[in-house]
C-alpha cells in the first residue's frame, strides 16, 4: 500500500535570544593537533517571546579546536525577569566552509555564508514557570556581531 501521508518535518519556534558578553579568551594549552581555550562570560541579556532576563557573570565557554573545527562547551546561568535562576549547558560547533549557507529568520540574518555556528543547549531549573525549558529540545544559531559579544537565537523543537 503506498504511503499517502505527507512527509513530516519537525518545526522550530523562536523562543528567545541570548546576548552573552565576553572577556578576552584565555589560552589553556596545546595538545597533539589541538588548541584549548576558555572564554569568560561576564553578563548579558535574554530577550524573546518566551523568556526575558539577564546572563549572570561567572560562566564561560571551553573550546577545543582540532584542525578547522572548534568544539564548544559553555556553561553559565540566566536570571529570568521573575528572579528564577536557570542553568544552561550549551554545546556546539563552529567551523568555516563553503557548504555553510547564509540564513535568515524573517528579515534578521542569523548566519553568514561560510560560517557554521550551532549549539544544542540543555536547561535546568526548579522554577515552575520555567520548567518547560528543562523538557524541551532546543537548537541555537550563534553569531558574533562584535568581538566582545555572542548572540545565540534559541529555537524550541516542537
Amino acid at each position: 500500500m503506498p504511503d499517502t501521508q505527507p512527509a513530516f518535518a519537525p518545526a522550530l519556534t523562536f523562543a528567545f535570544e541570548i546576548r552573552a558578553d565576553l572577556a578576552p579568551t584565555l589560552h589553556v594549552g596545546h595538545g597533539d593537533g589541538e588548541k584549548t581555550e576558555f572564554t569568560p562570560i561576564t553578563g548579558g541579556t535574554v530577550d524573546g517571546p518566551l523568556l526575558r532576563g539577564t546572563v549572570l557573570p561567572g560562566g564561560g565557554d571551553w573550546s577545543n579546536t582540532r584542525g578547522d573545527v572548534c568544539q564548544l562547551d559553555a556553561r553559565y546561568l540566566l536570571r529570568a525577569e521573575d528572579g528564577a535562576v536557570i542553568d544552561i549547558v550549551n554545546r556546539g560547533y563552529y567551523h568555516e566552509g563553503t557548504d555553510c549557507p547564509e540564513q535568515f529568520d524573517g528579515d534578521l540574518q542569523v548566519s553568514w555564508p561560510g560560517h557554521y555556528y550551532r549549539t544544542s543547549p540543555v536547561f535546568r531549573t526548579d522554577a515552575p514557570a520555567h520548567r518547560w525549558l528543562a523538557r524541551t529540545v532546543f537548537v541555537g544559531l550563534a553569531r558574533a556581531l562584535e568581538p566582545e559579544t555572542v548572540h545565540i537565537r534559541m529555537y524550541a523543537l516542537l
